[in-house]
């Protein structure tokens, strides 16, 4: 591997680890409230999906041990995630959370294993695995436009997160510069689409973290009627998980 891209797959994992974390400070504010308010939690429930098949694909790959070692850590990161929502949801939301843990994070990714293992072997075995956690990459990176179209409603970044945005930008980034390095598509097209998704996200937080929110805005973003976040109204971004190769 070249200096360069050895260089940029390390920064671009330390990138990584970084936005696992980015979401301490949601979950301190939703232990300490007991409640996870107008949070979701399927955020993290596809993110730990992710994590757990690019861990996969790192650990059936030749050479692609960084993959599995920071997808390892996001694993351990979102089950902490995901079991602090489950522990502060209303019930309802903790029976919805529940299956859908049981339906992605155990059947799916159980089913995907199995089949990958079963049905092919060697590079095709690689390949299949890689399309499908880009396609999921895809979906997970495009999730934000609900969270921005919430923020142009009501005015308000409140959920936004910064953090999340800036990681975004900068995971995206980095990647996309490392698949261009490696010719790497399955790294280029989603984080590419993370890269203008995150820049997009920031130019809006620039335009209204001081922008006074709008009645109608605030009337829709802090109902209490929990099915009008199931209509859109994901107050979350998708976090995108890292499964960048060093090759």
């Amino acid at each position: 591997m070249e200096p360069l891209t050895l260089f940029i797959g390390i920064i671009g994992n330390v990138i990584s680890v970084l936005m696992f974390l980015s979401p301490a400070g949601t979950f301190w504010r939703i232990v300490k409230n007991r409640s996870t308010e107008d949070f979701e939690g399927l955020p993290y429930i596809c993110t730990l999906l992710n994590a757990s098949l690019w861990t996969y694909y790192g650990v059936i790959k030749p050479g692609a041990y960084l993959v599995a070692t920071v997808n390892g850590f996001g694993i351990v990161v979102e089950i902490v995630y995901v079991a602090l929502f489950i522990t502060y949801a209303p019930r309802k939301m903790k029976v919805k959370t529940g299956t859908l843990v049981g339906i992605l994070n155990v059947g799916f990714l159980a089913a995907a294993m199995v089949v990958t293992w079963l049905a092919l072997e060697g590079e095709a075995r690689i390949d299949a695995i890689g399309f499908i956690s880009s396609a999921l990459n895809i979906v997970m990176y495009g999730s934000p436009l609900a969270a921005m179209k919430t923020v142009v409603t009501s005015k308000s970044v409140e959920y936004m997160p910064f953090l999340l945005s800036f990681f975004l930008f900068l995971n995206g980034g980095i990647w996309t510069f490392y698949a261009f390095l490696t010719k790497d598509l399955f790294l280029g097209v989603p984080n590419g689409t993370g890269f203008l998704l995150g820049a997009a996200q920031l130019i809006l937080y620039a335009m209204f973290r001081n922008a006074k929110p709008s009645a109608s805005g605030l009337i829709n973003t802090n109902t209490t009627n929990y099915g009008s976040l199931e209509e859109g109204g994901q107050r979350e971004p998708f976090i995108p998980t890292p499964h960048q190769e060093i090759r």
